[in-house]
């Protein structure tokens, strides 16, 4: 089994990217959907949270907002935090690996792969990418995004055309989604040619 990152800066598209995977039968891991899961309602991780950020969780689990100015531009704490989150996802990861082994290659849709080195154990990368009026359209049409936490976002992450420059496949969402969902459908084509399937 052959294993491929997904990922692309903020309002790129790349959870569009990772559905349209799905629908041609990839099996895909979120990242962030994962994290959501540990930490939504019941979740796994909401004991550990609010031992060591207390007043952050509650029945509905963790409250972003709240943990949210906890860590953010505090590194120590954002350092806590991912020591708690981080084990945990991979952990779900490996579960997901061993559930597809059979496969022919799967997609782990990671959105800081390049942030966090994770691309360097994988076979390729594939990179989400828009032009840069687009990404800002987009992000900015979300509830509760401003000018200032969008700029704060971007300046956190490798730059788009970073990314692209080590990507090993490239998919271009500032087109139409009848475009885009051409592009996934080679892309797919393409990987299953590399594995023989």
């Amino acid at each position: 089994m052959k294993v491929y990152g997904l990922t692309g800066s903020i309002g790129m598209g790349k959870s569009a990217v990772a559905k349209m995977l799905r629908r041609q039968g990839v099996p895909v891991f979120d990242a962030d959907a994962q994290v959501h899961i540990l930490q939504g309602p019941g979740g796994k991780l909401l004991p550990a949270i609010e031992t060591r950020f207390p007043g952050t969780t509650g029945p509905m689990g963790v409250d972003r907002g709240k943990l949210g100015a906890a860590v953010f531009g505090h590194p120590q704490e954002l350092k806590a935090l991912e020591s708690i989150v981080h084990p945990a996802v991979h952990a779900e990861r490996a579960r997901f690996l061993r559930r597809n082994r059979s496969r022919a290659f799967v997609v782990l849709d990671i959105p800081l792969l390049y942030e966090k080195h994770g691309h360097r154990k994988l076979h390729g990368v594939i990179v989400v990418t828009a032009p840069a009026w687009k990404q800002r359209k987009r992000v900015l049409a979300r509830p509760g995004m401003t000018m200032a936490k969008f700029r704060r976002i971007v300046h956190l992450q490798t730059p788009d055309a970073e990314k692209r420059r080590r990507a090993d496949y490239i998919i271009h969402t500032g087109t139409t989604f009848a475009n885009t969902r051409a592009q996934v459908r080679l892309l797919v084509a393409c990987l299953g040619a590399k594995t023989g399937r």
